[in-house]
């Protein structure tokens, strides 16, 4: 009589396996380099120059981090005449990345100090507005919105109402803006230094201003809606 064969969940080779192909997708995070990419990617679709331009990388390099990232099935691409066009897989992976991002800043101190160093913080007062704010104050339509990244990162998924204008251009875009009205920036999330370096340039301005306390990020992970189009 034949023996039966052992339960699959009692298999040390099966349940190695396994692990080794979640290990996969953790290798695809471990790599500062990667984390940029999705970064980027996390604010809308984007094509291997451009996501290497704005990471300054060589596109060889993004391309071969790219790799890795379609292998671990976090991307996924499509192909426009001879160019690559790469999203995030799904809503779920940017909650993965933001997830990994809280986890890192609630438990990490070296990481906590970085990000610190990165904004700038300690060396001025910015202040932040928070989402709940952000919403009534735009159903009222006391504010000015003010979107400071790339033009192609606004074309593909922006705060309703908000107003493109890279940090690049904010000084000569606001000459004509009424002087009295409250201005609140925002980019790509937590991390990102674009709007508290605009908050700085606006106060040095003389206008009044605050930053989204995170940005588009989280906004799209709070269900909040995004307008997409330049």
């Amino acid at each position: 009589m034949t023996a039966a064969p052992p339960p699959a969940g009692t298999d040390p080779d099966r349940h190695a396996a396994l692990f080794d192909e979640l290990a996969l997708v953790g290798k695809a995070f471990a790599s500062a380099k990667r984390l940029v990419l999705i970064d980027l990617l996390a604010q809308g679709e984007r094509t291997v120059e451009s996501l290497a331009r704005e990471a300054g990388m060589g596109v060889s390099t993004a391309s071969a981090h790219l790799q890795v990232l379609k292998l671990s099935n976090l991307v996924t691409t499509r192909r426009e005449g001879t160019r690559i066009h790469y999203r995030l897989a799904g809503e779920d992976v940017v909650g993965l990345y933001a997830s990994m991002l809280a986890v890192a800043r609630e438990h990490s101190a070296d990481v906590e100090k970085a990000l610190a160093a990165y904004l700038g913080l300690g060396h001025d007062d910015v202040e932040q507005v928070s989402r709940e704010e952000l919403l009534e104050r735009l159903e009222r339509g006391d504010v000015l919105l003010l979107d400071v990244r790339p033009p192609e990162e606004y074309a593909a998924g922006h705060l309703p109402g908000a107003r493109s204008v890279p940090f690049g251009r904010l000084a000569e875009r606001l000459e004509t803006a009424d002087p009295d009205v409250e201005i609140i920036a925002y980019c790509r999330g937590a991390y990102c230094v674009l709007a508290t370096d605009a908050v700085r340039l606006l106060r040095d301005q003389g206008r009044t201003a605050r930053r989204l306390e995170d940005g588009l990020l989280e906004w799209r992970l709070a269900g909040h809606p995004v307008e997409t189009g330049a």
